[in-house]
């Protein structure tokens, strides 16, 4: 291989790498319904709407109003997550898996937000104490 091409296949290459991950489909999906979903799944345990808000705005930073403006909007689950004013540091104590892939191996640091809201929708829904959900001990 010439010279040139190997620049040029160097480039190439390169240029692949620097290319965005495309964004997994689940961040266009409305949050309000998402939201929904994790109240239903909670209320099916017999826990409660009050509960899941206290663990979204734990893990997001998010006021309650805040919330509650968030779920009232048109928004989508990606810029929920990115729009988190102070995302709990102590989510990086968040440990297990989800749909069987470990929450602290995921790469994408959107998707592993999203991934730690849904652990912690999963804990209250078996019945986990909230201070252990919230990391508090």
């Amino acid at each position: 291989m010439s010279t040139a091409k190997k620049a040029k296949a160097k480039a190439k290459a390169k240029a692949k790498q620097g290319a965005e991950a495309p964004r997994h489909r689940v961040f266009a999906y409305q949050f309000a319904k998402i939201y929904l979903l994790y109240v239903q799944k909670a209320e099916r345990k017999n826990r409660t709407k009050k509960e899941v808000d206290q663990i979204i705005c734990w893990l997001t930073g998010y006021t309650p109003a805040a919330l509650q403006k968030q779920i009232k909007g048109d928004g989508d689950l990606g810029a929920f997550l990115a729009g988190a004013p102070a995302f709990n540091p102590a989510a990086k104590l968040i440990k297990g898996t989800v749909c069987g892939v470990r929450v602290e191996e995921v790469a994408d640091p959107l998707m592993r937000k999203m991934r730690y809201l849904d652990k912690l929708i999963d804990e209250l829904a078996q019945g986990k104490a909230m201070e252990k959900i919230l990391r508090q001990d």
